[in-house]
């Protein structure tokens, strides 16, 4: 028991436990701040994982083009947006269910990548780190929240940005209100499913950016198995978080923390169970999901098609 103990405290004591997850929390922030704006205007946006997929794709071949970080972070948004388009437009103006166009989306995009990369093979790198002064020198957290390539900084304006957009402007309170109750915002001179249509595009832009982390952030390179299923987690974090922001960035930082974990273990040297270990993030975003979802109240309209007349 002491043993098990003292590998706990040098797991949770080491520098790159902490630099693994805000990796790992940056990416699913990335996409479950776009997903919260989504869920908020009453859509259920599954295509998440192909945003991601298609963002890191785009970004790899913009920056094997051009050799610039900042057009391929540019490239990851509009390959976020361009999947973000199609689910827009058949979920919320041709009306198709949401779920079969979303997972329709992530296995297209699967195979498109797959086997445009085969075609393709771009060459990506990690983007040049930039150390913020004194903050990065902090013991343990500066290096994982000041010391990451440049593109990670993201994060921080995004956030506030997100908060402001949904609680401050005229925009984010019709968002809020189609998600909460369609038909007395159409009555108001609301247009709801352009309402909806356009917050599945801003989680275009967020998973597009998240996408491009991938690639200049935290691996490297293209592979069609890069996100791995973390659109999904992002999906979970935000009903983890009881549909906030804060709650959401939260629900990141948890199932960020096990995919650490399970990262550290293996770094450190400890023998365990390698299926456990991968199936560990998993594990952690189902029981999230059984605690919480029940406890708190989604958005009222979510998942529901929007139909004028029809209540």
């Amino acid at each position: 028991m002491l043993d098990l103990f003292r590998a706990i405290g040098e797991i949770f004591t080491a520098e790159s436990t902490y630099i693994n997850g805000a990796l790992f929390a940056g990416l699913l922030i990335f996409a479950a701040t776009g997903e919260w704006v989504a869920e908020r205007a009453g859509t259920l946006n599954i295509s998440v994982e192909g945003m991601l997929l298609a963002g890191a794709f785009t970004s790899a071949v913009a920056y094997d083009q051009t050799s610039s970080v900042a057009l391929g972070l540019l490239a990851g948004v509009v390959g976020g947006m361009i999947v973000a388009g199609v689910q827009a437009e058949m979920s919320h103006r041709l009306a198709a269910d949401q779920f079969v166009v979303g997972l329709t989306l992530n296995i297209l995009v699967f195979g498109l990548t797959g086997f445009l990369d085969r075609e393709i093979a771009p060459a990506t790198k990690i983007a040049s780190t930039f150390d913020v002064p004194l903050l990065s020198d902090l013991p343990l957290i500066g290096q994982a929240l000041f010391g990451q390539p440049w593109p990670f900084y993201l994060l921080y304006p995004l956030l506030p940005f997100s908060w402001w957009l949904m609680y401050r402007t005229r925009w984010g309170l019709e968002v809020r209100a189609v998600g909460e109750d369609p038909q007395p915002a159409d009555v108001s001179g609301i247009k709801v499913n352009l309402r909806r249509r356009q917050s599945i595009y801003y989680a275009g832009m967020t998973s597009g950016l998240g996408g491009a982390f991938l690639i200049f952030v935290q691996v490297g390179r293209f592979e069609d198995s890069i996100v791995g299923g973390r659109g999904f987690i992002a999906i979970a974090a935000v009903i983890f978080g009881g549909w906030t922001l804060w709650g959401t960035v939260g629900g990141c930082v948890v199932f960020a923390g096990a995919l650490s974990f399970r990262l550290s273990v293996q770094g450190l040297g400890y023998q365990l169970n390698s299926e456990m270990l991968q199936s560990l993030p998993f594990v952690v975003t189902l029981v999230g999901m059984a605690i919480f979802a029940h406890r708190v109240r989604p958005p009222g309209a979510l998942a529901r098609p929007f139909v004028r007349g029809l209540t």
